[in-house]
């Protein structure tokens, strides 16, 4: 199994992700191999929230030219995961095991 920073990469900011963060939806560049379990797992651990769906998508790179060279951008996999607003805790945990509503990283975003 692969540690939770290999499968997510980085965070995607984009219009449509920002609009997205609203409904408690946060978008990522993960890794082209992982699925949807691992990347549910993966979030869940790094960010210590509960993940209740995960959307994934092959992004095809595009093509690109620089004079008379012809190039292309790489592929990569998108996915957007819906996290559950109001986790429920259970009420012998810790609080530094309680599961979280939001992610931090994307707070100021919107």
């Amino acid at each position: 199994m692969k540690a939770p920073q290999d499968i997510i990469i980085r965070p995607i900011i984009t219009e449509q992700a920002t609009d997205n963060l609203s409904l408690n939806k946060y978008t990522f560049e993960v890794a082209k191999d992982a699925n949807k379990l691992e990347i549910k797992d993966a979030v869940e651990t790094l960010f210590n929230v509960e993940v209740t769906k995960v959307n994934t998508v092959n992004c095809d790179g595009k093509q690109k030219r620089m004079g008379r060279f012809v190039g292309k951008t790489s592929s990569y996999k998108k996915a957007i995961v819906t996290v559950n607003p109001e986790p429920d805790n259970e009420k012998g945990t810790k609080k530094a095991d309680k599961k979280r509503g939001t992610i931090e990283f994307f707070e100021g975003m919107f």
